[in-house]
């Protein structure tokens, strides 16, 4: 990286004691794992079902979360028959926010954002609520139209998936928007009452009357006709519950909800399963929250419809909703056309790696080694290699015998987003084959079974030309530009310049052998 983000420092708001061991590495009130930046940045989400603190690391095209928790305040619950919040719920959110907006302080939040939804904007009493939400946050409140919630919806999925195509439906308690996507473009959001709560209160809690209330409104609606044949980008706590369950019951190999894909007519299927409505006879029902369960049938019954009248592909799955939508925004012109897993891994490899800079170099080596090996890459696969390189060095902390299944875990399992799941078995695979050689004895054969065939390969060979680099390299910066990588005839050739020629010896030979032999080649290391 040009300018590597540095470890964040600020002074903080209250005395930390330092213990004796710290003393000359680091204060207890700064951490070299902190990113400096604009930052935290505080989000209070006021949602018909859940209100929601997100405290981010800084503002950036790849936001890492500090702090997340939610308390189902149930706030639209009877305003659709009342037409106002009811004290309980009211009195349960306004608690939940200053407790929020203390921990907010406490994680030394440079600003605080929040934004209400459907229930707020609806209620008669919504005004008085939201003049005191200003009081306690000392913030103006961003009361957001159906419209509003749509466009950040969008931008969530613009932000989180990579070349998206599809229809996003971001799914609240008091309502459903939907907006068409075609990579950084969006159409204009439309807003239906099919939030979970309000379809269980109109159906007065009837299955069956509520599929027919869905039925009449989505099979109306103009955006649905144009999701044919693409995927449905699935926004919302009650939708990410449906997947969890989905993931438990098929005994999914990650239990990363990002970009988790379910075949339309297996997510079809699910949902029907769901919508009988003996929540609690399901399978692995005991992954989804028991609070989120009494609404899970009804947000089925929606995404069912969808599907229908929709016909999409697939169903895929985003963490990344309004609130991230939000902090898209806010970015400048060019962060936004950052690549969030590129930022994402170089920010990772900054902060455990030994060279980012051996990093950048070894994106541009292996480029040239596939190229000799006659391994042709897609624009996404060269993506995928490049965020690959930046990630090769950051278990080098581990015990030898565990910097394989380490990073394999940490990647496979990261907080990533602009990558689907065969990407993320890629990327880890290809650190595991890096530390622990061609084998796949380790690894789960289901994660394996995530990376298609010719992704597979590449992974095997993108690991083979880590094994190579690093026993060249150490790890540090100013090698791998000077050797070169060729190939002649049947034979992998590497020349050695004069000043690198003692690096030649009995590891880097095997090595290097291992890397040709993938591709049926023999080698030749020359001093040149």
């Amino acid at each position: 990286m040009a300018n590597p983000p540095r470890p964040i420092s600020r002074e903080a708001s209250f005395v930390c004691p330092e213990p004796e061991g710290w003393r000359g590495l680091v204060s207890r009130c700064d951490a070299p794992g902190r990113l400096q930046g604009l930052g935290p940045i505080a989000v209070v989400d006021i949602g018909s079902n859940s209100v929601r603190l997100v405290v981010y690391e800084r503002l950036t095209r790849a936001p890492t979360v500090l702090f997340n928790e939610k308390v189902l305040a149930g706030l639209g619950k009877g305003l659709s028959k009342t037409g106002r919040l009811a004290e309980t719920s009211l009195a349960q959110a306004l608690a939940a926010v200053r407790r929020f907006k203390h921990v907010a302080d406490q994680c030394g939040a440079a600003s605080l954002h929040v934004l209400a939804t459907a229930a707020a904007r609806e209620a008669e009493n919504g005004p008085p609520f939201v003049e005191e939400l200003e009081r306690i946050c000392g913030v103006r409140v961003q009361v957001l139209s159906g419209a509003d919630e749509a466009r950040l919806a969008a931008l969530g999925i613009v932000a989180g998936i990579h070349d998206a195509d599809g229809i996003a439906g971001d799914l609240g308690g008091g309502s459903l928007e939907l907006v068409d996507i075609r990579g950084e473009t969006f159409g204009e959001g439309l807003t239906y009452p099919l939030g979970g709560i309000r379809l269980q209160e109109a159906s007065e809690g009837s299955i069956r009357k509520a599929e027919r209330i869905a039925q009449q409104v989505l099979e109306k609606t103009p955006i649905l006709p144009a999701l044919a044949g693409r995927s449905f980008y699935a926004v919302g706590g009650t939708w990410r519950s449906l997947a969890k369950l989905h993931m438990h019951q098929t005994d999914y190999p990650l239990r990363v909800m990002h970009n988790y894909s379910i075949p339309a007519d297996v997510a079809l299927d699910l949902c029907r399963e769901v919508g009988r409505g003996a929540v609690e006879l399901l399978p692995r029902i005991e992954s989804v929250s028991k609070q989120r369960r009494e609404l899970l049938p009804f947000g089925a019954v929606v995404l069912a419809q969808v599907i229908r009248a929709g016909r999409p592909k697939d169903v895929v799955l985003s963490a990344l909703g309004l609130r991230e939508g939000h902090l898209y925004e806010l970015l400048s012109p060019e962060e936004r056309l950052r690549d969030p897993l590129q930022a994402a891994s170089e920010e990772l490899a900054y902060l455990r790696s030994r060279s980012p800079a051996h990093n950048e170099e070894t994106g541009a080596w292996t480029g040239a080694v596939f190229a000799a090996l006659g391994l042709d890459e897609t624009a996404e696969e060269t993506r995928l290699r490049r965020a690959a390189c930046h990630l090769a060095d950051i278990g080098w902390r581990a015990h030898p015998d565990y910097r394989g299944t380490q990073s394999l875990a940490i990647i496979s399992n990261a907080a990533f987003i602009g990558v689907d799941h065969p990407g993320r078995a890629f990327l880890a695979l290809a650190n595991f084959y890096r530390h622990m050689g061609l084998i796949d004895d380790a690894v789960s054969p289901r994660l394996i079974q995530l990376a298609p065939p010719r992704l597979l390969q590449r992974a095997k060979a993108l690991g083979a030309s880590f094994r190579v680099a690093f026993i060249l390299s150490a790890a540090m910066p100013g090698i791998l530009p000077d050797v070169a990588v060729g190939r002649r005839g049947n034979r992998l050739v590497m020349d050695l310049p004069p000043h690198l020629a003692d690096l030649d010896g009995e590891v880097l030979q095997r090595r290097f052998r291992q890397l040709a032999k993938l591709v049926g080649l023999d080698t030749e290391i020359r001093h040149v």
